[in-house]
């Protein structure tokens, strides 16, 4: 599990790639620091495992529906990514649950400079489109960013001179993609309203009212048998 808050710029050290599937390996010094065989680094926004590493690269297996999935397959030796080790329990929740599990590319738009931030306009796949919101959260290549607009074509993001200088968002062109996950939030409530619209309504039973009978010869002002004296 991951923020969205990138750790690292790294580069690609090189994609040796397969038949179906490749093998990535990447530079990040920071996130290789404490890592283990075994050990989940989001990288452009896909959760991958380390299976090698040295001191300052590792080693990751990239299967077919990551490569369909996301943009990892057209990444060349000297391209820069976004590198975010996963979440500590103890650690601080800077940004909003990102899974790493990508749902679809985008394509970069336009952007449109201000004085030091830029608004960055995103293509959003149709079958995307139902979760993104105004003022909801995305992860785009791994950063979460809030949604600034949405539109027919896709959505926009401003982007602030932090995210601008340590991601690679600062660095992609107009058409150049980006991964996109949507906030997971919206598909469990998607997914959960629909299960409950087509589930048959719970049958429980109705309790039988019980009744207690007064003695005809039981003084007035006496308490009912079944009183606690």
């Amino acid at each position: 599990m991951f923020t969205g808050i990138v750790e690292e710029l790294g580069s690609v050290v090189g994609l040796e790639q397969g038949p179906e599937s490749a093998v990535l390996r990447v530079r990040g010094r920071i996130v290789v620091s404490d890592a283990t065989h075994g050990a989940s680094i989001c990288v452009n926004g896909v959760c991958l495992t380390v299976v090698d590493h040295d001191e300052e690269t590792f080693h990751v297996d990239v299967m077919a529906e990551t490569l369909r999935r996301s943009s990892l397959g057209v990444l060349r030796a000297g391209d820069r990514v976004n590198l975010e080790r996963a979440m500590a329990a103890s650690s601080r929740f800077g940004g909003h649950l990102v899974q790493g599990h990508v749902d679809g590319t985008g394509t970069i738009l336009g952007r449109t400079p201000g004085d030091r931030w830029e608004v960055v306009e995103i293509s959003l796949p149709d079958e995307l489109s139902r979760y993104v919101v105004e003022k909801g959260s995305i992860a785009v290549d791994g950063v979460s960013l809030t949604v600034s607009a949405v539109s027919d074509s896709g959505f926009e993001v401003s982007l602030i001179p932090t995210t601008l200088a340590l991601t690679t968002l600062g660095h992609k062109g107009v058409g150049d993609p980006v991964n996109l996950e949507v906030d997971v939030l919206a598909k469990y409530v998607e997914r959960l309203l629909a299960t409950t619209a087509l589930a048959p309504p719970i049958s429980r039973p109705v309790p039988t009212p019980t009744t207690q009978t007064v003695p005809t010869n039981a003084p007035i002002n006496a308490p009912p048998p079944w009183a606690e004296v």
